[in-house]
């Protein structure tokens, strides 16, 4: 049993964030003026349907993808009026991603693969250590096809920490694997976060992993229709879907 302990320090404002795509002739609104405060050191859970905004907010706080208007304040930088360079910066400094495909490269090892990451970064881990801390200390010199589903997840996510991101930002890092593998992948990103104080977002459609979150954001057609503060969080291990 945990419980909150949510930290006072903010590390992304959003105020008003809205996303609009033009497909052809029509608009889609994927974001309707999204106000949210995400903080330092915590593990938040995103949860919603597809086609909610999820997916399109993680992005745009990850720098991958801009908003149409709004603010985005990571610390005293808005984002949304970065240039390019400064937005590649941001990425590469300060976030690491996972995603629900593990992007893994096939014809190198374990090892190697987080080894492309520590080698452009400024102050990584080595790829042993970041290996170490998903629990694939025996497992380094595998390449990804001697590797189960969640072990390349496990891989995907110590690449992801090898440069010692502030923010680990993860999208549906579940959705590919069975309940029980599942559950080893929350487990490492979980560890992760009480080890580096890393502020870990992990979005997702299964209302479950919600309950290991010090808060779940609850967003619905392109709003935060609700958050939740966990009185209790629930370890991994206690997750079941």
């Amino acid at each position: 049993m945990e419980e909150v302990g949510v930290s006072s320090r903010v590390v992304f404002s959003t105020r008003g964030v809205t996303k609009v795509y033009a497909m052809g002739e029509m608009e889609i609104h994927a974001l309707r003026g999204v106000d949210l405060d995400l903080y330092a050191g915590e593990l938040s859970v995103m949860l919603g349907a597809s086609g909610s905004g999820k997916s399109t907010l993680l992005n745009i706080l990850g720098g991958l993808d801009s908003a149409t208007d709004g603010r985005v304040m990571y610390g005293d930088q808005n984002l949304v009026r970065a240039s390019d360079r400064v937005l590649t910066a941001f990425r590469r400094d300060h976030v690491g991603f996972v995603f629900q495909f593990y992007n893994l490269i096939s014809s190198l090892t374990a090892r190697e693969n987080v080894s492309i990451v520590t080698e452009i970064s400024r102050n990584p881990m080595t790829p042993e250590e970041a290996l170490a801390m998903v629990g694939l200390e025996e497992r380094m010199d595998h390449f990804p096809s001697q590797l189960s589903g969640g072990e390349q997840q496990r891989v995907a996510i110590a690449r992801a920490i090898a440069k010692r991101p502030d923010v680990l930002l993860c999208d549906e890092p579940t959705g590919a694997l069975d309940s029980k593998t599942g559950v080893r992948v929350l487990e490492a990103l979980e560890h992760v976060n009480r080890e580096l104080g890393t502020t870990t977002v992990v979005i997702t459609h299964n209302a479950v992993i919600g309950e290991m979150a010090e808060r779940v954001i609850q967003l619905s057609d392109g709003q935060v229709a609700s958050v939740h503060v966990n009185q209790r969080r629930a370890a991994p291990g206690e997750l079941h879907w």
